[in-house]
């Protein structure tokens, strides 16, 4: 057996050690939670941002409908814009199970292991089913999702219809620890079991999964006998589309042209495109592959480079060890490729290249399964947490944005070359090749004074060359399979985690959600754009509770390559000091490490948390907010005496906890029907803190119905929310 270092996620997540400068050093503050909640605010409260931007256009005429959008007709109010709040905000608890407002229900959709097929059994917790039986079944920890109606008689994508339509979800990774009968096992010589390693690979991807809603109750159910109904899993054939196709940086053993691969997995957030196809991405991929102890010696130093920054350091060991399992169907390169060594004399003879087939952004139709999912290499490789297109408006160029989320990455766009058309509106793969496979992809560079630029990668510009001293780059299929690289040579800004990305539907202003950084302050020093760091009472210090910036492009052209921004919200505890509390958060809305986010197309923004700083208080949440607009804030300094650009500050009328989560969970992901009378969230792994797999922490979804319920396996959800009343969400 190859050689291996014990896995740690800290090789995926901060792998950012280029010389980008920072705005200006700062004084590091140390200082406890206790005093944060003593301490009274700083008095500086300077100049209010520059105007100008308010008098920006909101224009949208001639936008075309997105998967959610709902009908325009005058009389209907379920796309009309609340004008406040006014459900009753959710209170921060510990319970088992998710809460939400009075007047509302939260049902199970979709759990771990539910069939997709009526001839398929049902989940027993006593009788885990076999891994090939995956291909049927829900994956684990859902993720990112959308909803597309669906127009039962063309069978094609109809964004008006809510009565029916096709819900499609992320399965981002799993919790070996309930997927299993008794946990994930090996043999004494360290192989892992074929049938677990099939049953963990089919539990990552996507699901299909065709739904019908009742015109009165609003009540939700999966047509299991829909044709629409599919996986697409870790190994699932993929085609490659965009500059990367055809080249010898992905060929493998499994498409010595380079043309194809196997699988996605990691899938975090999600996107969709005006044409009416689910954008799938790719994020903490790189822990699933293992290079030999030795790899080095058989690799060019180039090589080298883009394998360190990117985390797959020679001896790491994998997650979940799928390369050590044994084929007993003579289909042994479906283990093997999660090793990606020099093995033998070609790169069509092994998988060295692996790796590179991943960390994509994968357009998926969900409507057409006669063709191939496709990885579109234009948009960049890194660790893509959410990819949302810009307004789509007739005659304009569509842009379409995205986080790299580890610590000290960059925000990044992909403009297309081709302007909208509504033409093209249910054209499938093929809106794909003219859309996303030729055009721009730039990364963001915040400036201290509230503007910001967008720096092309583009092979030849900006010193992305073979001389280039970062990485001698020779191609864009160079560019973009090693973006960070190019990214770091062009000077671009490291954020705080990037993560979500949501485009306001009313100014088209972008909104991107950065989590948390415990090494702000530290290993990356504080700047305008990442301002915080602070201490906590316990072990926790940096940029712990996260922030939202936004950012609304000059003249509001998605072809922009400049842009206005300010940090809409910061993420922090209620009673903590007004300097560290910059957003004025209240027990109603109070939050930490924002994550999922999205705009229904009302312009309600929905703010979903992945926390760990402020579980001994609440469980994760989500609150709904009715933000402004970048400009609408001042200035201001925070505890550590950085100078930053802050929007308005929030009231309980405008941002408002609207659901709480079960035990040890993330809320994820976000979509609505297009009435807005259907809401969908994941929760993903209750219960993850579990020590094993007969003493769960969490019994969730079980005890959604039954809160007595102590025997029962945690399992990831989708759960849909209704009004009692059959009425409009937080409408």
């Amino acid at each position: 057996m190859t050689e291996r270092t014990p896995y740690f996620e800290d090789q995926e997540l901060d792998n950012n050690n280029s010389d980008n400068t920072h705005f200006r050093d700062i004084l590091e503050h140390h200082i406890s939670r206790r005093s944060l909640i003593k301490k009274t605010a700083s008095a500086t409260v300077a100049l209010t941002l520059a105007s100008s931007l308010a008098a920006c256009s909101d224009d949208d005429d001639n936008s075309s409908d997105d998967p959610s959008n709902g009908d325009s007709d005058s009389d209907d109010t379920s796309n009309t814009l609340p004008e406040s709040l006014t459900f009753s905000a959710v209170e921060k608890n510990l319970n088992d199970w998710v809460t939400v407002p009075e007047g509302y229900t939260a049902t199970i959709l979709y759990a771990l292991g539910d069939p997709l097929a009526e001839n398929v059994s049902a989940w027993d917790d006593n009788n885990v089913p076999s891994g090939t039986s995956f291909n049927q079944r829900s994956g684990d920890c859902h993720d990112g999702m959308t909803f597309f109606g669906l127009d039962s008689d063309s069978g094609l994508y109809d964004a008006n219809i809510s009565e029916q339509g096709l819900l499609v979800m992320n399965h981002e990774y799993i919790n070996q620890t309930f997927l299993h009968a008794q946990g994930a096992t090996e043999d004494a010589d360290g192989h892992r079991p074929e049938d677990e390693v099939l049953r963990e690979m089919n539990a990552h991807g996507v699901s299909i999964i065709e739904l019908e809603k009742d015109n009165d109750s609003q009540a939700v159910s999966i047509n299991k006998g829909s044709v629409f109904n599919r996986r697409i899993t870790a190994s699932t054939e993929m085609d490659f589309a965009g500059p990367v196709k055809y080249s010898a940086l992905v060929r493998t053993a499994y498409s010595s042209d380079g043309t194809k691969t196997r699988g996605t997995h990691n899938n975090c957030g999600n996107g969709y495109t005006p044409w009416g196809t689910y954008l799938t991405t790719e994020e903490n991929y790189i822990g699933y592959f293992v290079r030999n102890s030795d790899d080095d010696a058989n690799r060019t130093a180039a090589e080298v480079i883009a394998f360190n920054r990117y985390g797959l350091k020679q001896g790491a060991s994998s997650r979940y060890g799928w390369e050590s399992a044994i084929s007993s169907t003579n289909e042994q390169d479906l283990f093997d490729r999660w090793n990606s060594s020099v093995t033998a004399n070609d790169a069509s003879l092994d998988f060295r290249n692996s790796a590179n087939t991943f960390g994509w952004i994968v357009e998926i139709d969900p409507f057409d399964r006669s063709q191939n999912p496709v990885k579109r290499t234009a948009l960049g490789r890194f660790a893509h947490e959410d990819c949302r297109a810009s307004r789509a408006i007739e005659g304009q160029p569509l842009a379409f944005y995205m986080g790299d989320d580890s610590r000290g990455e960059y925000i990044y766009k992909f403009v297309s070359d081709a302007k909208w058309s509504n033409s093209d509106i249910n054209a499938g793969y093929t809106a794909g090749d003219k859309y996303m496979n030729n055009g721009t992809l730039y990364v963001a560079k915040f400036n201290d004074d509230g503007t910001g630029e967008w720096i092309a990668l583009v092979y030849g510009q900006n010193g992305l060359t073979a001389s280039n001293s970062v990485y001698p780059f020779s191609s864009q299929a160079d560019v973009v399979t090693f973006a960070r690289l190019a990214a770091d040579a062009v000077g671009a800004t490291k954020m705080d985690r990037p993560e979500w990305c949501a485009v306001n539907p009313n100014n088209g202003e972008v909104y991107v959600t950065l989590t948390n950084n415990s090494n702000r302050g530290t290993s990356y020093d504080t700047d305008a754009a990442n301002p915080r760091n602070y201490a906590d009472g316990g072990d926790l210090a940096g940029n712990i509770n996260g922030h939202v910036i936004r950012f609304r492009e000059t003249g509001d052209m998605t072809t922009a390559t400049s842009f206005a921004w300010d940090i809409y919200l910061f993420g922090a505890e209620a009673a903590m000091a007004a300097n560290i509390n910059l957003s004025g958060l209240t027990d109603a809305n109070d939050l930490s490490s924002p994550d999922g986010m999205w705009f229904d197309t009302r312009g309600v923004l929905w703010l979903q948390t992945d926390d760990g700083a402020y579980t001994d208080v609440t469980n994760c949440m989500m609150l709904a907010a009715l933000p402004g607009q970048v400009g609408d804030g001042t200035t201001a300094t925070t505890s550590n005496g950085q100078s930053t650009i802050v929007g308005a500050q929030v009231t309980d009328e405008n941002l408002r906890r609207f659901l709480t989560g079960p035990k040890e969970c993330e809320i994820t992901g976000v979509t609505t029907t297009p009435d807005h009378k259907a809401i969908f969230i994941n929760v993903q792994h209750p219960g993850e803190r579990s020590a094993s797999y007969d003493a769960p922490t969490s019994h969730w979804p079980a005890t959604q119905t039954d809160r007595e319920n102590s025997t029962a396996r945690p399992r990831s959800a989708t759960v849909v929310i209704t009004r009692d009343d059959g009425g409009v969400i937080a409408g």
